[in-house]
């Protein structure tokens, strides 16, 4: 009887330990700031700040919440999950069409490249006709695609845009053969190119510039999470800072292992300049957004 006495007050007070952790990790994690990010090379600053430690260092914490289709992002924003994410410009028109109320606070380097299937044998635009063009709907893709259309006088019905969010799936139809065109981000795009898809066009060349990092209206009227924002951005710019100084090739295996891509794609990435704008003065949710759709 003693012993069963003896294991029981044991029992309880492990139980008591491992409560006390679950309250301790629920404290620490409400109170870190959330972001989501996707596997694409715009947020590597962000991968970056978060393996050296830097984010601890400036007094801040945040967490990086990975989502791997922009619709899984947008979710968890509108429903409080996270307190901010990266983004592009045509998508934040449609979370704010939503109801979302939301400030963009940095821009980014996201770009893509329209990238047609090698077995496809497309070199020009016009050779979309009656083919399919994988991208995310109510997004930037989404309006490249009917730009690069429009460009050509297609008529919109000969293209079949396919809705396809989770941007390694969309890069696995293109090595499968299932699709015959995509828009892609690096360093997928370079791993599509690596395998001899051609690509036709970038919005580097189109002088196009639309990723945007956003956090919540809500947050921002927080002085606590303003502070946080405010160091958040702080890190941000010394991780693009670090990156333009050394390149990219240092940080292959963290390319690999947050993007999802092969180790020799990280080692082929073409130069990819991180030029962070940071707001000095958010826009306010009355502001009204650059809309690049017209």
């Amino acid at each position: 009887m003693a012993a069963g006495l003896l294991l029981a007050a044991c029992g309880d007070d492990a139980g008591e330990r491992a409560a006390k952790v679950r309250r301790q990790q629920f404290i620490a994690d409400s109170l870190a700031l959330k972001v989501a990010v996707t596997p694409t090379l715009d947020c590597l600053p962000l991968y970056l700040a978060e393996q050296e430690g830097w984010f601890e260092r400036e007094g801040v914490s945040v967490q990086l919440r990975p989502y791997t289709a922009q619709m899984d992002q947008d979710t968890a924003l509108l429903r409080q999950r996270v307190e901010g994410m990266t983004t592009d410009r045509v998508r934040l028109d449609w979370i704010r069409e939503q109801g979302g109320r939301v400030r963009e606070v940095a821009t980014t380097s996201l770009k893509w490249q329209l990238l047609t299937n090698k077995t496809a044998r497309i070199k020009l635009l016009h050779q979309l006709d009656d083919k399919m063009v994988a991208m995310t709907r109510r997004s930037a893709t989404d309006m490249l695609a009917r730009r690069f259309i429009d460009s050509v006088k297609l008529l919109p019905e000969r293209v079949f845009r396919i809705q396809v969010n989770d941007v390694s799936v969309r890069l696995s139809m293109l090595e499968n053969g299932i699709m015959d065109a995509m828009l892609l981000p690096d360093p997928q795009a370079t791993q599509a190119r690596l395998q001899g898809h051609p690509a036709l066009l970038d919005t580097d060349s189109m002088g196009l510039r639309l990723g945007v990092i956003v956090f919540t209206e809500q947050a921002m009227a927080d002085t606590m999470r303003q502070r946080q924002v405010e160091q958040f951005l702080k890190v941000y710019q010394m991780a693009c800072d670090t990156l333009a100084a050394r390149g990219m090739k240092p940080y292959r295996e963290l390319i690999a292992a947050t993007c999802h891509v092969r180790p020799e794609t990280a080692d082929s990435l073409p130069a990819f300049s991180f030029r962070p704008s940071l707001s000095s003065t958010p826009q306010s949710k009355n502001a009204q957004p650059t809309n690049p759709k017209h």
